[in-house]
């Protein structure tokens, strides 16, 4: 089906934001890569609390913390958008990063090794966690076969800038839409090839499970796809070390017992998917992706209203 045309304004709207992300990139091009990843960091600092989306993060961090008094509450969100800062910026000069074996530290590169060497099928299963753009680049140079999935912006402009950009580094992506992109997902994986996902997000019609103590609703495809095709979900993790210096972590595979009752599998599995969430984020909160609404818009209705 083809998208409709964009009205004139709507089509200058977008111009203008893709000649503002071609200005960004020229610029931080320029300079060395820890100056970029640093000034991220001090514009983000400065400018995200002005934002509504400072509103979302403080409430996800009050969900997740119940317990943090203010002081800490402020810290988290200080050092989150450091972390965000950070990343918008080192985004532009990625391949750059990467190319730098002293930036990159890969933990269990055993497994990925393993896993092309074989020719292993996987379901790739991560995060919005730091500098998040890494992972699909170690997928990649690992030399497996893997249909990396994002979900595309609304600016079309800027989506093949971002496509392009990923391009540099190796990185070809697929933005699945609707049941067209799941049955391209489910053909790549008759064909063998691995998919990774990004699991972190709210799903409309997802399946409601724990989050931090409170439902959210989450994507059934990985652990849908790892029962159908009996493979196992296999996720992965950035972390950073030091400006723009990252770990990139290969945690153990999980495995999905399939008993015949396919919903109950499936859920079973997104409640596995979401524990690993959990575990990651309480291992490192300020690296999470907290300016995101991960659980239903009354949660937070709720929140704000205890807070008035």
């Amino acid at each position: 089906m083809t998208a409709p045309r964009p009205s004139l304004a709507q089509d200058i709207a977008w111009r203008l934001e893709a000649f503002a992300f071609d200005l960004m990139t020229g610029l931080a091009r320029l300079f060395p890569i820890d100056a970029v990843s640093d000034f991220g960091a001090w514009l983000f600092q400065r400018l995200g609390p002005l934002t509504s989306a400072h509103r979302v993060a403080e409430t996800n961090l009050r969900i997740v913390f119940p317990q943090a008094d203010d002081a800490e509450i402020a810290r988290l969100l200080r050092e989150q958008w450091d972390g965000v800062g950070r990343w918008a910026v080192e985004f532009p000069i990625l391949d750059k990063i990467i190319a730098d074996p002293a930036r990159v530290e890969l933990v269990n590169g055993e497994r990925l090794a393993e896993i092309a060497r074989t020719g292993e099928t996987v379901v790739f299963i991560s995060g919005h966690f730091s500098s998040f753009e890494i992972m699909p680049a170690a997928i990649i140079h690992a030399g497996i076969a893997c249909q990396i999935t994002y979900r595309a912006t609304n600016n079309p402009y800027v989506d093949e800038r971002i496509r392009k950009s990923r391009e540099r580094y190796g990185v070809r992506l697929f933005a699945p839409k609707g049941t067209d992109g799941a049955r391209e997902l489910i053909r790549a994986l008759s064909r063998g090839e691995s998919v990774a996902l990004m699991n972190d997000q709210k799903f409309n019609g997802g399946v409601a499970a724990p989050l931090f103590g409170k439902l959210a609703h989450t994507a059934p495809g990985p652990s849908s796809f790892a029962l159908r095709f009996d493979v196992p979900l296999q996720p992965m993790s950035v972390e950073r070390i030091d400006k723009a210096r990252f770990r990139v972590v290969v945690h153990d595979p999980i495995r999905l017992t399939s008993t015949g009752d396919r919903n109950a599998d499936i859920e079973a599995g997104v409640r596995r998917v979401n524990q690993f969430i959990e575990e990651r984020v309480y291992a490192r909160p300020a690296e999470w992706f907290w300016v995101h609404k991960r659980w239903p818009n009354e949660t937070y209705k709720k929140k704000r209203a205890a807070k008035a």
